[in-house]
C-alpha cells in the first residue's frame, strides 16, 4: 500500500505543475503587450539611407569606419546606414548596446 501512494503522490506531483504552467500561457496571452501609438519605428528618411548604403556596400564602395575596410555583410551595412540616419537626426530607435 505504501508504494501505491508514494506512486499516486508522483503522478499527482507531475499533473500539477503541467497544470500551474498552462494556466500562465493563458493569462500571458490576455495581456496583451504595449504598443507604441506613435506608427512607425523607422522614419521613411532612414530607409532611404539604409537603401543607399545597401547599394554602395552591392558596388563595393561602402567602406566601414576607422579601418577603412571594405564592408561585405548586409547586417553591417543596415547599420552603418542606420547610424547614418541617426547622425541627421531622422526617427530611429536609440542602440540597445
Amino acid at each position: 500500500m505504501a508504494t501505491a501512494k508514494k506512486a499516486a503522490k508522483k503522478s499527482a506531483a507531475k499533473k500539477s505543475p503541467a497544470k500551474k504552467t498552462a494556466a500562465k500561457k493563458s493569462a500571458a496571452k490576455k495581456s496583451p503587450a504595449k504598443k507604441s501609438s506613435s506608427g512607425r519605428k523607422y522614419s521613411p528618411a532612414a530607409g532611404k539611407q539604409v537603401k543607399t548604403e545597401m547599394h554602395e556596400m552591392k558596388k563595393g564602395k561602402l567602406k566601414s569606419g576607422r579601418s577603412g575596410k571594405k564592408v561585405t555583410s548586409r547586417k553591417q551595412a543596415i547599420a552603418i546606414g542606420l547610424s547614418e540616419a541617426r547622425k541627421k537626426g531622422a526617427k530611429v530607435p536609440a542602440k540597445k548596446s
